[in-house]
């Protein structure tokens, strides 16, 4: 049990963290749109790259370098072309309807809730390096319990930031507060984007 808490913990503290993937599910969490694809997408995501980090991926990725370099390019260009997106939404800002949802194209969805994930090269440093190279220290089977801990931390959390947006909805029946959100997400995808830029 030692290990499975470890692990859940070592998980939320990674993936509690701000960052596009989570400003994306907390939007479509507002919105109501697709949530339970766009958990389901996030947290199946985080399971398949923990056991694979888990399972000793983690060591040939670290052997091929220019895999990195390739995800990192991609993901620069992705979340910036999502982060100019937002703030060009934020010039036309409208009040949070449930209805919007409707507008949204569940493959559209899908396509940036998976972008988002595994452009990221954070999420390849975190799930698979990090947390592949942590459960290491903890034998067998207990890597595979704190890998199990790890994953439920993940799809707790993807789960209570979809759903758990709803209680903020009412909030941002405000076309200015919902302005500010999408300037917040916006800043934050270049701020990412930069960051993956210079390397960092």
């Amino acid at each position: 049990m030692g290990d499975l808490a470890a692990g859940l913990l070592t998980g939320l503290s990674l993936i509690v963290a701000i960052g596009a993937q989570n400003a994306f599910v907390l939007r479509q969490g507002l919105r109501r749109s697709h949530v339970g694809l766009v958990v389901a997408v996030c947290a199946l995501s985080d399971v398949v790259l923990i056991a694979a980090g888990v399972a000793g991926i983690g060591v040939l990725v670290d052997r091929a370098p220019w895999a990195v370099e390739v995800v990192r390019w991609l993901g620069v260009a992705f979340l910036t072309a999502y982060g100019v997106s937002s703030l060009l939404r934020a010039r036309r800002p409208q009040a949070l309807a449930v209805g919007d949802a409707a507008a949204e194209r569940r493959g559209g969805v899908v396509v940036r809730a998976v972008a988002l994930t595994w452009l990221n090269p954070h999420v390849y440093l975190d799930t698979v390096l990090l947390l592949g190279s942590i459960a290491g220290t903890h034998g067998d089977p207990g890597r595979w319990w704190f890998a199990l801990g790890a994953c439920a931390a993940s799809v707790a959390w993807f789960a209570g930031l979809g759903y758990g947006a709803r209680l903020a909805a009412p909030r941002l029946a405000d076309p200015r507060a919902w302005q500010v959100l999408d300037v917040v997400i916006g800043l934050v995808m270049l701020a990412i984007a930069a960051r993956l830029a210079l390397g960092a």
